[in-house]
């Protein structure tokens, strides 16, 4: 037991890199289901970088100890990496630390998203610290003499180490697939590509301006579509909507899938079932495009018809500015626009957001009664009654309104009391993810229901557009196989394409809508809403990288975060790059099948990226308030 503990009291050094060099390996086996040798050079490097600095820093009393926090650091790193990678699919940035105010307030996702299999990370740890309790009961803290490192060699071994690191970062630098660089580089030496590669484009776009990009996306959507995107003339259903209320409806880790679902011959969505047979516009090939800022982020999107940067919550990395949005153009038009959301207004920063976005007032916490249907507090009844009040106030003051609404009652886990449940499950579904999943969209498409019906009644329904879509996808794969999928729900299920796709309708009274198979992003959704109520973006002078569905002869949409940066989805097929284009994949959106040669739409690949590029600049270039 002693001999263990003196090898480590000898040689902490060593100790420690092939204690952390074991854990990458473990990583890798994680999240990227195998362990290349010559992968772990790279690690190998940063871990050394690392070590080397402790050795030179730190006297040789507190070697031992400074190896072991630094060894302890390194496995709750992995740990995190291991968790976050597990819920969201991707390796996280030093970015996403803006994010942990967040984890508590979703510590039942968290949870879900742990692993048993990840504690073997900290195994060494609790070792070593056991051995060492029993070492000062038995003999006392007699610690091991050993000879003091010479800094010239560790000087020398820094400097090599640092030399491996930067060539396997230059390297794998402009790789925009972040999973394939990640898997290169490590994680040590990701973050490290990733600041170098975001100090890269702030210097490439430091003199730059909003109209100069604006230009520059002109000018790539004439060279893409071939002089324009939208057929001259009028724009189809242009001003049928004019002058009327905007409610928007955010649907909760809400899944294309349900819609039409029937389990046990029941109808999972009903209501959203009857305003699509009656009359609205539907985009069933519409896919999710958010990035760290999850829900938040679908609501930057929905509202500004911009791409998310990917690397930091909008509503953090730009609640400071103030951003072309529908909230602004519609104040414009002496529209009163209010927000709502049943959790505290701090919650992703909110409280930035919605003025960045320019909203008049935003509900959340205090307004609402809490009936605690989940983790957030307030039921989507709860938060549709309180905005009833509201719109009804406007309304019998004739005042045209947008009022948006956030749902959270089918936010994961899904867990729905009994008193809330409205839908009986198959036994091969109780118990299941999937089976709580059912439950908790039904909830929140009654719940809808009754919204509708109370506007119906207080004859506000026939003056206002519904719009409604899904934020992001639900169903988590490791406890969704496919397979099983398409067994117990009878339907066609692909864990990328199906996953992804999420529904986007829009009701407006008096006009028969229709079902639209072009392919659709969230970008898409302002500048469609906006040609319904009359407003020109053109004459506006407002910028969005998104399409009027209404009018688009062709589309292509990118998405990234949960995908990597050159992912995209055209009318035909969903591609994903691998280190670039020609090592990439595609599914058929049809028949859910790989598509071997898709060599042809190399041009689509090409232009997302550039798409995503200008609209990372105009973000970033955008004035504070």
């Amino acid at each position: 037991m002693n001999s263990i503990l003196n090898v480590y009291r000898k040689a902490p050094f060593w100790t420690t890199f092939i204690l952390i060099m074991l854990k990458m390996a473990l990583f890798r086996q994680f999240t990227f289901d195998g362990v290349q040798i010559d992968r772990l050079l790279s690690d190998g490097a940063a871990v050394l970088v690392l070590l080397c600095v402790l050795e030179l820093i730190t006297t040789s009393r507190w070697k031992t100890a400074v190896m072991g926090v630094g060894n302890a650091v390194i496995s709750l790193l992995l740990f995190a990496c291991s968790v976050y990678y597990s819920f969201f699919g991707s390796i996280p940035t030093y970015t996403a630390l803006h994010g942990l105010g967040q984890v508590g307030q979703v510590k039942e996702s968290v949870e879900s998203a742990i692993e048993l299999k990840f504690y073997v990370l900290f195994l060494d740890l609790a070792i070593l610290l056991v051995l060492y309790v029993l070492s000062l009961r038995s003999k006392g803290d007699k610690t091991a003499s050993r000879p003091a490192a010479k800094p010239i060699y560790v000087g020398a071994a820094l400097i090599i180490a640092i030399g491996a690191s930067f060539f396997y970062i230059r390297s794998d630098l402009d790789i925009s697939n972040e999973l394939v660089q990640a898997e290169r580089l490590g994680v040590l030496n990701y973050q490290i590509a990733t600041a170098v590669k975001e100090n890269k484009e702030n210097t490439a776009i430091k003199n730059g301006s909003t109209d100069e990009t604006k230009q520059a996306l002109e000018q790539l959507e004439e060279n893409f579509y071939g002089g324009g995107s939208v057929e001259a003339g009028t724009p189809n259903f242009y001003g049928v909507a004019k002058g009327k209320n905007v409610i928007v409806i955010q649907l909760e880790s809400f899944q294309n899938l349900m819609i039409g679902l029937k389990v046990n011959g029941q109808e999972v969505t009903p209501v959203l079932n009857d305003l699509i047979a009656n009359g609205s516009f539907y985009f069933p090939k519409t896919f999710q495009q958010i990035g760290q800022g999850n829900t938040s982020d679908a609501e930057f999107i929905s509202n500004t018809g911009v791409y998310p940067t990917g690397t930091i919550a909008m509503s953090k990395g730009y609640g400071d500015r103030k951003i072309p949005s529908l909230p602004r153009l519609l104040a414009e038009q002496n529209y009163t626009t209010n927000t709502f959301h049943v959790n505290d207004v701090t919650f992703w920063d909110r409280n930035k957001l919605y003025p960045a976005l320019g909203f008049d007032k935003y509900y959340d916490r205090p307004f609402f009664k809490d009936d605690k249907f989940n983790g957030f507090g307030a039921s989507d009844g709860e938060m549709y009654r309180v905005g009833l009040e509201r719109v009804t106030e406007l309304h019998d003051e004739g005042k045209p309104f947008y009022a948006q609404f956030v749902t959270t009652s089918s936010h994961h886990p899904f867990w729905v009391k009994s008193e809330f449940l409205n839908i009986k499950l198959p036994p091969e579904l109780s118990g299941t993810q999937m089976g709580h999943y059912v439950t908790a969209i039904n909830y929140t498409d009654k719940a809808l229901g009754d919204f509708i019906e109370n506007l119906k009644e207080k004859g506000i329904w026939e003056d206002t557009i519904l719009v409604a879509y899904g934020d992001h996808f639900g169903l988590q794969t490791k406890e969704n196989d496919p397979a099983w999928v398409e067994e117990v729900l009878g339907v066609n299920y692909h864990d990328q394409v199906s996953r992804f796709n999420i529904p986007f309708l829009v009701h407006v009274p008096g006009v028969e809508g229709k079902t639209m198979e072009n392919v659709a992003g969230q970008v898409d959704m302002m500048p469609t809403i906006v040609n319904l109520l009359g407003i020109s973006l053109k004459e506006e002078g407002h910028t969005v990288f998104g399409q009027d569905l209404l009018n688009a002869k062709k589309n292509v949409i990118g998405m990234r975060y949960y995908m990597p940066t050159g992912t995209f989805f055209n009318d035909e097929i969903m591609f994903v790059p691998g280190k670039g284009f020609e090592d990439g994949t595609a599914i058929d959106l049809k028949t859910l099948e790989p598509v071997k040669d898709f060599s042809k739409y190399r041009s689509d690949y090409d232009y997302v990226l550039e798409l995503m590029k200008l609209s990372d600049e105009y973000m970033k270039l955008l004035p504070q308030r």
